[in-house]
């Protein structure tokens, strides 16, 4: 995920119907990429109105910078309620209130694009699709969709994928990067086959370290380079929980989520879930690839003073998330009535597997109760928490939410130690509600 400063806009429709994921083989909006590959560049001429007088001295495989985004409204159709971070790449988050279900639909999941969406993924074909294991290996694999699907076993898990950045916009002083919230989170379901079976298939070799991870999403600049290649080291790779997917929800991956082939590796930052997958790359050192060096997904060593100059020697790599917990219901700003119950309910999930306990305050966090907290369906999913609250007389009220993981690590009610990129920030989710 890259992190560069960007324009922060908001989406006009909170309130459009419900939408849901397009249909198996159907193509996501192609928009003026297709009509430029159907009539080339001269066609693309006369659509602008005027002549490209050195059109033959474009470079293969460079697109033109007219052509280098297709509109926001193209890429977001289909999406519902999201909110717009920025537009090059486009990058999106949804509201808290709208992440209730405990699977998250293809309408409410999250953007988060580093480059722009490759033409295969527009047109949902993945007909010459082939996904290559090399590096440090016995065997080196080349394998089709179809290998995939019938030479190893299939599975399905809810898990979530979290964007690094999701609650920058917390630290004080601000960081670069787009300022996510609480939305850049979803936990859908992802069938695939398991990350680990592929790589025992090839055989990993006693020197290996680490993956790299590579895609075919195209570089901003439409440069024939990497958008971003990062890994994990490999006893991580190596657990049971990591999936090469080919459908969420059911259904093919939607171009916006890596059509045809994605990684879901759980618990680390959404930036190693590489979208539409090509390449994995098995290592005898840590991966240096595209946003794994200087300060993209690292943090300091130690605690730093908030807005201090972190040398690079001083950084490591962002591996697990921490815990964290949502507040989906009711929405924050909700009236309710004074002296009766009302339920408050959400999710929680952590980078370490399951959460062991939610808790809700309702008076700034000087008593706690305990929430409900339902076993989540499979590792590494969220769990549904619920809690019924009374407020005791009208006024204005919060509802603070505090998850604990299994090692008994809380969420703090402030931001917890700032870094020069604003990542893995897992402040208490706090919702206002009126009592009359």
């Amino acid at each position: 995920m890259s992190d560069t400063v960007e324009t922060d806009m908001k989406d006009p429709d909170d309130t459009a119907p419900k939408a849901t994921a397009p249909e198996a083989g159907q193509p996501v909006q192609p928009g003026r990429r297709a009509f430029l590959r159907k009539g080339g560049l001269s066609a693309f001429g006369a659509m602008l109105g005027m002549t490209i007088p050195f059109e033959r001295g474009l470079p293969a495989g460079v697109i033109p910078v007219a052509l280098a985004q297709d509109t926001g409204q193209d890429l977001m159709s289909g999406k519902s309620g999201l909110v717009v971070l920025s537009d090059r790449p486009l990058n999106a988050e949804t509201p808290a209130h709208l992440l209730d279900d405990d699977i998250t639909p293809y309408d409410r999941m999250f953007i988060r694009l580093n480059g722009l969406v490759p033409q295969t993924a527009l047109d949902g074909d993945a007909t010459d699709w082939k996904l290559v294991i090399d590096g440090e290996v016995d065997k080196p694999l080349e394998l089709t969709l179809d290998d995939l699907k019938s030479q190893f076993e299939n599975v399905t898990s809810a898990l979530v994928v979290e964007c690094g950045g999701n609650g920058r916009a917390f630290y004080q002083p601000g960081t670069t990067g787009n300022q996510w919230t609480l939305g850049g989170v979803g936990c859908p379901e992802w069938t695939g086959v398991r990350l680990a079976d592929v790589l025992k298939a090839a055989g990993v070799k006693p020197s290996a370290v680490y993956t790299g991870h590579y895609g075919n999403d195209v570089h901003l600049s439409g440069e024939e380079k990497d958008t971003i290649s990062r890994g994990v080291p490999i006893e991580k790779a190596m657990e049971n929980d990591g999936i090469i997917a080919w459908a969420m929800n059911g259904e093919p991956i939607p171009a916006l989520h890596g059509f045809p082939l994605r990684l879901v590796i759980p618990g680390y930052p959404g930036s190693v879930s590489q979208k539409y997958l090509t390449r994995i790359w098995v290592r005898d050192k840590v991966h240096d690839g595209e946003k794994m060096g200087g300060a993209s997904y690292r943090m300091p060593a130690h605690p730093v003073a908030p807005g201090a100059e972190v040398p690079e020697s001083d950084m490591e790599i962002l591996t697990e998330m921490p815990v964290k917990s949502l507040i989906t219901f009711p929405e924050t700003g909700t009236s309710v009535a004074s002296g009766q119950q009302a339920e408050v309910r959400g999710h929680a999930w952590t980078g370490n597997g399951d959460v062991a306990a939610v808790h809700t305050s309702i008076d700034f966090g000087q008593t706690w109760q305990e929430a409900t907290l339902d076993a989540p369906p499979n590792r590494f999913a969220w769990q549904r928490w619920r809690a019924m609250v009374t407020l005791p007389a009208a006024g204005y009220y919060e509802v603070w939410a505090r998850a604990t993981d299994k090692n008994g690590v809380s969420q703090p009610p402030v931001s917890p130690g700032w870094n020069p990129r604003g990542y893995a920030n897992n402040i208490q989710h706090r919702i206002a509600l009126i009592a009359t």
